[in-house]
């Protein structure tokens, strides 16, 4: 399927616009999103799915080690099971975590295709060929909800038949607060690239789709987390000088090619964009190599980062309601490259703010003055605090100020960015008070190597779409290709992780 631009800024008047690109324009434009609420949902859900995996299924590849570290002798065998056995793992971890991130990705459109076929079947048996029975896929909208209850009770229940187990001791508690925070990024990664494919299919709820101007949305979520999760965890944040503009170009140089790369074959096999989501020719590559190049120039100690970032936020959002809102949501284009690509360059104020006081975040929480790792509990009930804090920040912002808006990345899509994101990580914090929880295999192999993870979902998602037009796609075939998809950038991350690959880009 070809991504169309707005129809107020690309459209031709003078030209005949065909039924299908008609059709597609308006399949991803005029989103509003979703609510707060859902979102929050959402947002509890997903970690909760890979905390009951640790909580499960967390002995396959430890048994299989021990198994074959009593067979020294014979290495043929140890090494035909050791490879059986991580294949089990990854294959019980694909099942466990990302299957049922697909399927609340899709408003369990499997469960709806299933009871819709049923329904059917049983008026046709009954005679009632005839009538036209209209089942909608909105009617699952409440499965969010009753998801969210379903997880947090078998959670609940986990801990009480656990209580008396054996608990972490503190050493492992420090090595865990690093395990949780790639956990996080490994699972903000899974949402992504799930749902940068699913976005092109009827399955995806176009509440969870980017949003036009203002809104909530889950892919709005992603675009920040994405910065978030680097700023989180980045050479700042751990107390490490910052490098020149030299370094910080070439640090940077893959990013920006990977943004004129997907400009000129988007280009080049008439791929079109949605031109409002951020320009003519930006693209988000562009926007992280601009907030890299930005944190590299401005040199601020991640002790003041967290101050500066909430200045560089107020200000922008001075900015934005002094006029400059309506500038970047206007459909008016000049010629120059600024005024081409406004959303994009702008943002990127917006997008550093949050990357700074992510920069802070992460130091306090997880660094010590001197870079060593924080205590597992502390880190803990401060992320919790963070987390309420910024929720009802977003709340009063969203209600008083302006509504969260991803095209501008204002203040209250910044606190929102903020609020979600903790909230998954105290989640997955949680995991402390649940004896025996272990980072799944899955996990690790995408951790090991997180952004080829993500350029292969992107190139697969471009084949997808040049291959098929996914708008078209009936439900079950639809989610098929995306179970499939995400089979494939599994396993794609699971072979270099067994053959200890690493990916380096810079």
């Amino acid at each position: 399927m070809k991504k169309v631009a707005n129809n107020k800024e690309s459209e031709d008047p003078t030209r005949t616009v065909p039924a299908e690109s008609s059709l597609i324009g308006k399949f991803v434009s005029n989103l509003s999103g979703s609510s707060v609420l859902e979102l929050f949902v959402l947002s509890a859900l997903f970690p909760m799915v890979i905390l009951l995996r640790h909580t499960f299924g967390i002995c396959e590849i430890d048994h299989v080690t021990n198994e074959t570290a009593s067979k020294k002798k014979d290495t043929s065998k140890v090494s035909l099971r050791n490879q059986r056995g991580y294949i089990i793992t990854m294959i019980v971890d694909f099942l466990s975590i990302v299957l049922p991130m697909t399927l609340l990705c899709t408003n369990f459109v499997l469960l709806y295709v299933c009871i819709k076929r049923v329904i059917m079947f049983c008026y046709l048996k009954r005679g009632y060929g005839r009538y036209q029975y209209n089942f909608k896929c909105q009617v699952f909208a409440e499965w969010t909800y009753v998801s969210g209850v379903v997880f947090i009770l078998v959670l609940l229940f986990s801990v009480a038949s656990k209580r008396h187990g054996s608990s972490r001791d503190q050493e492992d508690g420090l090595y865990s607060l690093r395990d949780y925070v790639s956990t996080y990024r490994v699972s903000m990664m899974l949402i992504t690239c799930i749902c940068i494919l699913a976005v092109d299919f009827k399955i995806f709820p176009r509440r969870y789709a980017k949003t036009e101007t203002y809104g909530t949305s889950l892919m709005d979520v992603g675009v920040g987390a994405f910065v978030f999760a680097n700023s989180f965890v980045s050479r700042q944040a751990r107390g490490i000088s910052t490098m020149g503009l030299r370094s910080a170009l070439s640090s940077t140089s893959p990013l920006l090619f990977l943004g004129f790369a997907r400009l000129v074959s988007t280009t080049g096999v008439d791929y079109q964009v949605h031109v409002g989501e951020y320009g003519v020719h930006w693209n988000f590559f562009f926007t992280l190599a601009g907030v890299a190049v930005l944190t590299s120039v401005i040199n601020v100690s991640p002790k003041y980062c967290g101050l500066v970032g909430s200045l560089v936020s107020i200000g922008y959002q001075v900015c934005l309601m002094s006029g400059l809102n309506s500038y970047l949501l206007s459909a008016e284009r000049g010629s120059d490259i600024i005024s081409q690509n406004k959303e994009g360059i702008y943002s990127i104020f917006g997008y550093w703010g949050l990357h700074l006081i992510g920069v802070w975040l992460g130091n306090n929480l997880l660094f010590g003055k001197d870079g060593s790792l924080r205590t597992n509990r502390w880190a803990t009930k401060q992320v919790w605090i963070l987390c309420i804090f910024f929720w009802c920040l977003t709340l009063i912002l969203d209600s008083y100020v302006e509504r969260p808006s991803r095209r501008m990345c204002n203040l209250t899509y910044i606190t929102l960015i903020l609020a979600t994101n903790l909230e998954m990580l105290a989640i997955l914090m949680l995991s402390d008070y649940i004896p025996g929880g272990k980072v799944s295999l899955l996990e690790q192999a995408i951790n090991r190597n997180l952004l080829a993870f993500f350029i292969v979902a992107n190139l697969f998602t471009g084949l997808v779409n040049l291959s098929m037009d996914t708008l078209f796609v009936s439900p079950f075939p639809a989610l098929l290709i995306l179970i499939i998809y995400c089979f494939i950038i599994c396993a794609a991350a699971a072979y270099a992780d067994y053959n200890v690959f690493k990916f380096k880009f810079w």
